[in-house]
């Protein structure tokens, strides 16, 4: 993973931001409405950005929503934003929505990301040959509970984020019945209890999360995940069926609803130079889920601390 820090905006795009002059405020009056998703990093991401445009002399209200169904309500304008998408686990509805102009991409949010199979550390001692997939064949009634035996058992992600995991069960021909987690907090839960009692685990993870190196998370070695492996059955080690492989590269972009560049101008500046580094995302995270602390005072805090990395860019939009 690299650590470079990313600033939220380039010496060039300030430039070139100053040279255009600020953006229009737009109806200050009205709030601005982020998506709340169901991970923590993504709160904290939409948090960062919302302090951002009130900094900006903006209103916001934050707005839960499902990840996979908060693309129409985008579209309709009951949403105007959200903030942390996963390119490798959007659904099929942004795709069409954004090809219709009803969603705007804004850019990519900078974190570097990944996703897969994974296990805490000590699951190697458990699996012999891990982290090389195959493995996963010969030991997977080690991993089975009432519930999937002679299955073993993968706890994959909740279900309103697709089924990522399944989805490489079945392409890699794997023994494993994948379980859908209720929540984020559910797989830490699963992470936390293999941990303290040494069980084993087979769980659908990613960073950047704290709990990658709270529990010593390892991800499996798959076949390299290549767009082929996603439409070519004869792509990989199973010539019968797609996804035998791993995760393709995950890029973390924003959108917003194709009004905001015109109500909002500034706003709109804002998010599409907004970004941030792993470095900054991953211990507010810790902070909230380890530490308890809302996510509204880490981030509160952070700004604080941090204002060389968030206020050029709203400086740049609003100056």
């Amino acid at each position: 993973m690299k650590t470079t820090m990313h600033m939220g905006l380039s010496v060039l795009a300030l430039m070139a931001a100053g040279v255009a002059g600020a953006a229009e405020m737009g109806d200050v009056d009205e709030p601005i409405k982020l998506a709340i998703n169901e991970w923590t990093g993504q709160h904290v991401t939409t948090h960062v950005a919302g302090e951002m445009l009130k900094a900006a002399g903006y209103k916001v209200e934050f707005v839960t929503a499902g990840m996979m169904n908060q693309f129409q309500a985008i579209a309709d304008g009951d949403i105007h934003a959200t903030l942390e998408i996963w390119s490798s686990n959007v659904s099929d509805q942004y795709g069409v929505l954004k090809g219709e102009g009803k969603l705007e991409e804004l850019s990519d949010l900078g974190l570097n990301a990944r996703e897969g199979i994974a296990y805490p550390a000590h699951v190697a001692e458990l699996c012999p040959g891990l982290p090389a997939w195959e493995a996963l064949q010969n030991c997977a009634v080690a991993f089975a509970t009432a519930e999937t035996i002679p299955m073993g058992r993968l706890v994959d992600y909740p279900a309103d984020w697709g089924t990522p995991g399944a989805d490489r069960m079945v392409g890699l021909g794997l023994p494993f019945k994948a379980v859908p987690a209720g929540s984020e907090g559910a797989l830490i839960a699963e992470l936390r209890a293999s941990t303290e009692k040494k069980s084993p685990l087979l769980i659908t993870f990613w960073q950047p999360h704290w709990a990658m190196s709270a529990y010593d998370v390892q991800f499996v070695d798959l076949p390299a995940g290549e767009a082929a492996c996603f439409d070519d059955p004869a792509w990989g080690p199973n010539p019968n069926a797609v996804n035998d492989c791993d995760f393709a590269p995950s890029r973390i972009f924003k959108a917003g609803w194709p009004g905001l560049k015109d109500k909002w101008p500034a706003a709109h500046e804002i998010l599409v130079n907004y970004t941030l580094a792993v470095e900054d995302q991953q211990p507010m995270m810790g902070a909230v889920d380890v530490s308890g602390d809302a996510v509204e005072d880490v981030v509160g805090a952070w700004m604080g601390a941090n204002e060389g990395k968030w206020k050029p860019v709203v400086d740049a939009a609003i100056q």
